[in-house]
């Protein structure tokens, strides 16, 4: 569903070179991958990893030494030291000894435990995963799944292959997408009369909205948990990713265990994350780990053996989150050019979200919330009722009409807010802020440029 205009801008991709247009490139600003934009990989990680892949390198002057230890230590955790055997179904034991040991670290010394880290094929294997062993039932007993509204569509996808009920929460667009428990009790309480809801997914900071969650808003979410017997899903894939000033990252983690006994004993929490977000953007390595906590020991067996279905995920995205969770430190030889690469990154990423910020909110018929974190902006757009009826006349919701005007006639590939879910009434479109500086300029004026003569055509 996210994907939806990325078959048009192929077929317009192919076209260009044989059919005159007023483009000369089609800018895909509809996925979060951020190397394909021209971001440069971190130079420890593809170290390590290339060590692993190619063990003769360790002999080589050209690597360093703490990246050459890292990769023994991997190698070691592999069955004939080679990054082509199976591991076991949870991942190599030495990268979710390391992925426990980040969590310690980034959560201030709160305890986390290698038997509860399951390595993923990216995060969204471990999110698909966690649904699948949460969702039964049938008619109003069949389980009820809470997310966002806008949501990343992984989850409305797995949600309906599972024949799960889909509980729609809507965020508050006039409160920079903040969550409301408010919102949430009502969507609960509506849904009790058709089905059992039993999970509740949060995604923070937010993909497609940009919003980083209070401190106090995860409390009140947790709290919220604890009350109705939910099963929290925290997916925290751009927990690196966090922009404006005072705005910070906070784990679910960490706040249910500093709310106490009472919580972190009793609520039950699965976190995600990932080596395709962050600074790392290694989408094509498809590494990601989840931590699953206070899960019912039957229910942990099932979800091993579900797991070892798929024998084990990839090894070399295993060796590249691994890299992700144990970085170089002070003092080692590679630290200096690490903190170099991940900062310059991270403060382009920051420059480029307050861009595009503004320059969308000079534009008129649009308006954006802060870019507090993740990669992507989500402008509200004003479309004219002569469009919106000329959409409907093609069978198209309007947004998606209005993306595929941008399309045809900038070049610009986004995708339309329908495809996240938006409140009636409202359009939106979905863009990654990843082109580099220069281009996202000339992109968000060929924006400009074209939704002012989009309002003209059809005031």
């Amino acid at each position: 569903m996210w994907f939806i205009p990325s078959s048009p801008g192929r077929r317009i991709s192919l076209e260009l070179t044989g059919i005159k247009k007023p483009f000369t490139e089609v800018i895909k600003a509809n996925i979060g991958d951020a190397h394909a934009m021209g971001q440069r990989p971190i130079t420890f990680l593809r170290q390590v990893v290339a060590l692993c892949t190619y063990p003769n390198l360790l002999d080589s002057p050209s690597f360093p030494e703490d990246a050459k230890k890292r990769a023994r230590r991997i190698l070691q955790g592999c069955g004939g030291n080679s990054l082509g055997s199976y591991t076991a179904s949870q991942g190599i034991n030495c990268i979710r000894e390391d992925v426990a040991s980040y969590i310690e670290r980034r959560d201030g010394g709160v305890p986390a435990d290698p038997d509860n880290i399951y390595l993923t094929t990216g995060a969204s294997d471990g999110i698909s995963a966690i649904l699948k062993i949460l969702i039964s039932g049938d008619g109003k007993s069949r389980t009820g799944v809470m997310i966002p509204i806008p949501q990343y569509p992984l989850y409305s996808a797995a949600i309906s292959e599972l024949d799960a009920i889909q509980v729609n929460y809507y965020l508050d667009e006039e409160n920079c997408w903040a969550l409301n428990v408010n919102e949430l009790r009502r969507a609960l309480n509506e849904a009790k009369a058709y089905c059992n809801p039993k999970v509740l997914c949060i995604i923070n900071p937010g993909n497609p909205t940009g919003q980083v969650q209070s401190r106090k808003c995860i409390e009140d979410v947790i709290h919220f948990a604890w009350e109705e017997k939910l099963f929290l899903l925290a997916d925290e894939v751009y927990q690196d990713n966090v922009y404006s000033e005072g705005c910070q990252f906070h784990s679910f983690k960490k706040i249910l265990y500093e709310m106490g006994p009472e919580y972190y004993n009793n609520v039950e929490l699965a976190s995600f994350h990932s080596t395709s977000k962050g600074y790392m953007g290694e989408c094509g390595y498809r590494g990601g780990y989840m931590e699953v906590i206070n899960l019912h020991p039957e229910i942990k067996g099932q979800l091993v053996k579900l797991l070892s279905v798929r024998l084990c995920p990839p090894v070399s995205g295993q060796a590249a989150m691994d890299i992700v969770v144990n970085p170089p430190v002070p003092g080692e030889e590679s630290y200096a050019q690490f903190i170099k690469e991940k900062e310059s990154v991270l403060n382009n990423l920051a420059k480029k979200a307050k861009l595009t910020e503004d320059m969308f909110n000079k534009i008129p018929g649009v308006h954006c919330n802060p870019l507090q974190g993740a990669m992507y902006a989500f402008p509200r757009i004003f479309i004219p009722s002569k469009a919106i009826e000329e959409a409907k006349a093609h069978k198209m919701a309007p947004d998606m009409f209005y993306c595929m005007k941008l399309l045809e006639e900038t070049g610009i590939c986004v995708v339309p807010g329908s495809g996240f879910g938006q409140r009636e009434g409202t359009y939106h479109f979905r863009m990654t802020i990843l082109p580099p500086v220069e281009k996202l300029k000339i992109l968000l004026e060929k924006v400009k440029d074209f939704h002012i003569k989009f309002l003209e055509k059809y005031a």
